[in-house]
């Protein structure tokens, strides 16, 4: 999520915000009354803040969505063998990470008296507790609140991809599609008639995604979020059903996949993963913030078994023939294009509540800057652009399996695993921490490292050589694919 559009004074400007907003604040506001100190930890004020259950499905929902369609090519790419068990490893490493961070938050906010931290705050004031690390604190907090910037528009970037080809895809098979669901081990949803190229469709959602930002205060998408919620489900469970009743022969499958497409298989997978961003908020809102631990572990238990046998059992039906998104290989018929239509309808909606963490980060420090009067029209205006912007992206990439990959390599990498082990060693700096523990975290962060170097290369090497092979393509492919 590059920030090329906006100006370098605005965009420092932009991160030297105090607060780093998410979508739970919109939809899951803070309760009212004092704060709790945190050696109390316990919320004041009764009714207020959320139950165990509500921050449970506040978990899952922030942790399910395209990547787990993109599993099944991820264990395709590392191996039959190899992908789910790296898939247990990287669930196991990356659920650590998310206690670490709550852990540092807690220390951290006792130490300064604060209620709550955001991650931002947490690396700052973590780097303010290590001597030579103290005059550049605010570049930490800057550092989060950018690679949160470019993990959330990445997100969106995935989304006009992902509408596009499931929307593509459901339009050229309308006419031949049937009430019969028959298997076919190859491109399940057969393409009959031609249609326009995947990327006119993204220049056909963006007038409507654009008026979907418009909508600044997401309470307004509430009722809309929930259904988006029930219809991804519902479609999640049909794809579940398909899958486990249509597995054909896994013997030919490979146990282990190639050495040069596993860097894909880590930026789809920590992809996935980067779930780390609402880690913070959702301790912050809960009425018993001392149980949020179980929360973490039964919810991202929950979610690790999803990915895991959603991954597996998606590559032994579909094969070597498995696309970017498994949506994409369900068979032509009426029912299983609904379940495309409804998910796409799921990720439509859930465009709002990603771009509104960047939104809210870059533009209320440009609208500052000029009169009232105007404030509300370059609200608008910043927020078409940065639409425009990432619709631009995901033109000029339109490979769902490549841009899943590459935002999962480039940023999800250091929000999800670089930065909360490098931030236990700062914030117990001088503390004693063990030998072991200072292995431990240098090691997870050298994998975040090399996954990211590896897996950044790979996608944009593979990125170049497809585009190529596309140029090489008659020109009217552009029109009619």
């Amino acid at each position: 999520m590059s920030n090329t559009w906006f100006s370098s004074l605005s965009l420092v400007s932009a991160l030297l915000s105090d607060q780093n907003p998410s979508e739970l604040d919109a939809l899951c506001p803070s309760p009212p009354g004092p704060s709790r100190p945190q050696r109390n930890y316990e919320r004041i004020g009764g009714q207020a803040g959320t139950s165990f259950f509500q921050t449970l499905i506040h978990l899952l929902k922030g942790n399910i969505g395209t990547g787990l369609l993109g599993l099944p090519l991820a264990v395709k790419n590392a191996g039959l063998v190899l992908g789910p068990i790296s898939l247990l490893v990287m669930g196991i490493i990356a659920v650590h990470c998310m206690k670490l961070l709550v852990m540092c938050s807690h220390h951290l906010s006792a130490k300064m008296n604060r209620p709550s931290l955001t991650y931002g705050e947490a690396v700052q004031y973590g780097m303010e507790n290590v001597p030579w690390l103290r005059r550049h604190s605010q570049w930490g907090k800057r550092t989060v609140n950018l690679f949160l910037i470019i993990t959330q528009l990445g997100f969106c970037c995935v989304y006009f991809v992902f509408l596009s080809d499931n929307v593509k895809q459901v339009v050229e098979a309308a006419n031949a599609t049937t009430i019969s669901c028959q298997t076919n081990y190859t491109n399940q949803t057969q393409v009959l008639v031609p249609s326009f190229d995947s990327r006119l469709y993204m220049l056909c959602f963006l007038p409507a995604i654009i008026l979907l930002v418009f909508i600044r205060n997401l309470k307004c998408l509430a009722p809309f979020s929930l259904g988006a919620n029930v219809a991804m489900t519902a479609s999640l469970f049909l794809i579940y059903y398909y899958s486990l009743t249509n597995i054909s022969n896994p013997t030919d499958l490979p146990k282990v996949g190639r050495a040069k497409d596993y860097p894909l298989f880590f930026g789809t997978a920590i992809f996935a993963f980067e779930g780390i961003g609402v880690v913070l908020p959702l301790e912050n809102k809960m009425q018993r913030p001392q149980r949020f631990t179980q929360v973490l572990y039964l919810g991202m238990g929950i979610v690790t078994f999803l990915y895991i046998s959603l991954g597996t059992i998606g590559y032994m039906c579909f094969g070597e023939h498995i696309g970017g998104s498994i949506t994409l290989n369900l068979p032509n018929c009426w029912m299983y294009q609904v379940v495309k239509l409804l998910y796409c309808f799921g990720i439509f909606i859930t465009f709002a509540l990603q771009f509104y963490v960047p939104a809210e980060i870059l533009i209320p420090s440009m609208v500052a800057c000029v009169p009232d009067q105007w404030g509300t029209a370059i609200d608008l205006l910043l927020r078409a652009v940065m639409v425009i912007f990432t619709c631009a992206l995901a033109i000029l990439i339109p490979e769902l399996d490549l841009v899943i990959s590459l935002v999962g390599s480039v940023s999800s990498s250091f929000l999800a695993l670089i930065f909360p082990p490098l931030l236990q060693l700062i914030v117990f700096y001088g503390e004693g921490l063990s030998l072991p523990v200072k292995v431990k975290n240098l090691v997870i962060s050298l994998v975040g490292l090399i996954g990211f170097v590896a897996g950044t290369y790979i996608a944009i090497v593979e990125i170049v050589a497809r585009n190529g092979h596309k140029r090489d393509e008659t020109p009217s492919t552009f029109l009619v694919q």
